[in-house]
């Protein structure tokens, strides 16, 4: 028996007692690096294909897929977080960062104690920890969620990005529920087509649970797209189309918006139909 205290996939970050990953990816392959992380200490190694020198007393674990074990071996790893708070996941090409940060903001003042992962900062409860990606690794958005976890949050709100999706990130997660924006022409630079972009931001809803939530925006043209393989619970939105939460623009001044979802108005401080929809 060995004691794993710590995983990772760069081997620069490998300490002493640490299990490496080795993922293949678009610009490097980790296999590569597996001397140089057992050198740093690494006590493990899950990998595709196995060295070419077997070190003794280094354990290794070969998988079909390790940059999909990733995700599922750091849920283990970290607790399963997810298991302990509801997440939300917000995706589109537009307004994550707005809405994740207005939930958040949103359940603090009612008195929840929430996490957030976005694109500007990640927060635990009332603790702030900066960000460097829309949607972080496998390993790090499990540390982050396990912290959240031990802080006592009960909700917690995150940015999905299509990357993420496409590189499994949010293997091993549970969702609560997931949020539909808009998909506009972005990111073909890494997913070619729009096609292929359109498919890795379905796949975030075709894999939600039967008991969570799905919430698409009927007013752009691929929102019924995006959850119809969903086992999860639909509800839809919009400004035009009759949908379950039906909005509209009542009023719009230069300081913010009065809007009406349902016979209920609501003043933002936000202006721009943008903003609303």
């Amino acid at each position: 028996e060995i004691e794993i205290t710590g995983i990772h996939i760069d081997s620069r970050l490998i300490e002493p007692g640490y299990l490496f990953i080795a993922v293949k990816g678009t610009q490097t392959d980790g296999h590569a690096y597996i001397p140089a992380a057992i050198e740093k200490g690494a006590v493990a190694i899950v990998c595709e294909e196995l060295p070419a020198n077997l070190v003794e007393g280094i354990t290794c674990i070969c998988v079909n897929d390790s940059e999909n074990s990733v995700g599922k071996i750091a849920t283990v790893f970290y607790g399963d977080p997810t298991s302990k708070l509801k997440l939300v996941g917000v995706t589109g090409t537009n307004g994550k960062t707005t809405i994740a940060t207005l939930l958040y903001h949103t359940f603090r003042y009612f008195g929840y104690k929430v996490g957030l992962i976005s694109t500007v900062c990640n927060y635990m409860d009332d603790e702030s920890v900066p960000a460097d990606h829309t949607t972080p690794d496998s390993i790090t958005l499990n540390k982050l969620l396990k912290r959240m976890a031990d802080k006592g949050c009960e909700y917690a709100f995150m940015e999905v990005s299509s990357h993420a999706v496409a590189q499994k990130r949010i293997n091993g997660l549970k969702f609560a529920g997931g949020i539909f924006t808009n998909l506009t022409r972005d990111h073909l630079d890494y997913h070619k087509t729009m096609k292929d972009y359109l498919k890795a931001k379905q796949k975030f809803f075709d894999d939600m649970p039967p008991n969570a939530f799905s919430l698409t925006n009927l007013d752009d043209r691929n929102g019924l797209i995006m959850t119809q393989n969903t086992h999860s619970q639909i509800h839809t939105y919009s400004l035009h189309t009759p949908s379950d939460y039906k909005g509209k623009i009542v009023e719009s001044r230069f300081e913010g918006m009065i809007l009406n979802f349902n016979g209920k108005e609501l003043a933002v401080q936000f202006i721009g139909k943008f903003n609303a929809s």
